[in-house]
């Protein structure tokens, strides 16, 4: 961080007490300041400090805008953002945290508070206009430039931090902390559409140039003027690092499919049958709802597999987790998360907590209006549970619940769900299997050809996270593949035969009949006769 970025915080505090009234008396009169009440301060606060109601209920913070210090810019380490840095951010957000994307807005709207956040710092107008960096083109992707990118970004050690495979579980991840000395994550390179400065390779790249100001990211302008790496390698780690995420941006879809399977189901969570099933993404937020609420969780999706071979059903579970939970050297981070987070409705679980997931169904059949009460059903519609735990991790639990309180143990049959765990590189990945129809009536069958509904919860258990602390997701549907039967393929053979057939015959017909109506005289012409 540059000389100008380090005194600023110091400052900040002088300037403002200095500009205070001529600066109070300018917001009163700011046509920004409307705006900026309406739809900014619950977050930032009425002065900009980043101190509004709603501010310690979020991680990271909003920004203080009084200290001038802003992440997303296109403009040197410690320097302020230029106005299109800030229309930006304004437009689209910051994924991955919570301030939102305003594009109800209009151009008006916008370009008054952008004026308006100016006046919470002195700094706008004793620095001048702000210069954005000048950066050569992209130049063109290959696995050439990847492999290089990849061997830069084991070579400047950004793994301490994003870790070997880029899921933020790198060996300084749990002592991250921001200027203000918040826990603060490194960001998940594998989920290119969190990044909260953008996801393509010219974002990633820009990231990389000016840094994070205020966060443990450091620019790497300082390695392009020492000659340590060219422009063109800066690009290359550019683009192995997008190279980790999907090609686009993963969507919810309403419907996890359950291919049909004719060999062996697969057993393990590497078994390569499961390269050629396809992966249902969904995500998952805090829970909110009932105390204690959470809002930081650190799992924020799960991705679904499922295959069937008509007697049982397997599920291949992937989420992305920096721990493997209870780990001591995340003792710290969660400590420092409890200390910084609201509400604090209940005390903080204490001693070691795994990681843990449910999966969750009806516990009969049920669509649209019917389904239970999502968050564990309730006393009057109960649903059925899949418990696994990181300290059990071969071991599920099978459970009804009437509530997220009301959780009974089932006992354990010969048929009993089945559990396979393995984690690695900040990921765990569960195989769970059990048969369609159970033994005895306490759990539900599920039925090909129907829709199951089906949701999830994950704890991670080094964010302090267990009972309410979780994340959840809201209700979907299983849907085991029917078998392919001889109808599939004769009944549309037989409609385009048919569909043939009854064209043939209208060209006869039309055919036959075409001379008799040439050879009779047109009642028009009848009449004209005398």
């Amino acid at each position: 961080m540059s000389d100008v970025a380090c005194l600023r915080p110091i400052l900040a505090g002088t300037m403002l007490v200095l500009a205070a009234p001529a600066a109070a008396v300018h917001a009163q009169e700011h046509p920004g300041r409307p705006v900026y009440e309406k739809w900014c301060a619950e977050c930032h606060g009425a002065e900009g400090l980043g101190d509004g109601p709603a501010a310690a209920h979020m991680l990271p913070r909003p920004r203080d805008f009084t200290q001038a210090r802003y992440q997303i810019r296109t403009t040197a380490s410690g320097a302020l953002p230029t106005d299109a840095d800030m229309m930006r951010v304004i437009e689209q957000g910051m994924p991955g945290t919570a301030m939102p994307g305003w594009p109800q807005l209009t151009d008006r709207e916008r370009t008054d508070v952008i004026g308006y956040l100016k006046t919470f710092s002195a700094f706008f107008e004793s620095e001048g206009t702000p210069e954005p960096l000048e950066v050569s083109g992209a130049p063109r992707a290959s696995d050439e430039a990847i492999e290089e990118g990849r061997l830069l970004y084991d070579r400047l050690e950004c793994w301490k931090c994003h870790g070997q495979a880029g899921r933020g579980d790198g060996t300084s991840a749990p002592t991250q902390t921001d200027a203000d000395d918040r826990p603060i994550r490194p960001a998940d390179l594998t989920q290119n559409w969190r990044f909260n400065g953008g996801g393509d390779v010219d974002d990633i790249y820009m990231r990389l140039r000016s840094g994070l100001d205020g966060t443990p990211m450091p620019s790497s302008s300082d390695l392009l003027e020492a000659n340590v790496i060219t422009e063109d390698q800066l690009w290359n780690v550019a683009h192995y690092v997008r190279s980790l995420s999907p090609p686009a941006a993963p969507e919810a879809r309403e419907v996890v499919r359950a291919v049909l399977l004719d060999g062996p189901l697969p057993a393990a969570p590497d078994d390569g049958a499961w390269t050629d099933v396809p992966a249902s993404y969904v995500p998952l937020v805090g829970q909110i709802i009932e105390p204690p609420r959470w809002f930081v969780p650190t799992v924020t999706a799960v991705w679904v597999q499922a295959v069937h071979d008509g007697e049982s059903v397997v599920l291949r579970l992937v989420w992305n987790d920096p721990s493997e939970s209870p780990d001591p050297a995340w003792d710290e981070w969660r400590q420092r998360i409890a200390d910084v987070m609201e509400p604090k409705e209940e005390p903080p679980a204490t001693g070691a907590l795994p990681d843990a997931l449910a999966v969750q169904f009806a516990s009969g059949p049920a669509s649209g209006r019917d389904l239970p009460y999502f968050l564990m059903g309730d006393a009057r519609v109960p649903v059925h549970l899949w418990q696994w735990r990181s300290d059990r991790p071969g071991a599920v639990t099978e459970a009804t619940a009437r509530g997220l309180d009301l959780i009974e143990s089932l006992t354990a049959g010969a048929d009993a769900t089945a559990g396979t765990a393995a984690y690695a590189d900040g990921q765990w990945q569960l195989v769970l299997r059990r048969a369609l129809t159970p033994a005895d009536s306490t759990r539900p069958a599920f039925r090909v050809g129907e829709p199951i509904p089906i949701a999830f919860y994950a704890w991670d258990g080094s964010n302090g996270e267990a009972g309410r602390r979780v994340a959840i997701g809201s209700w979907y549907f299983l849907f085991l593949e029917r078998p392919v039967t001889t109808a599939v393929y004769v009944v549309p053979i037989a409609t385009i035969l048919i569909t043939a057939l009854l064209g043939l015959a209208a060209v006869r017909y039309a055919q036959r009949t075409a001379p008799a109506r040439e050879a009779a005289p047109s009642a028009g012409a009848a009449m004209a006769e005398p």
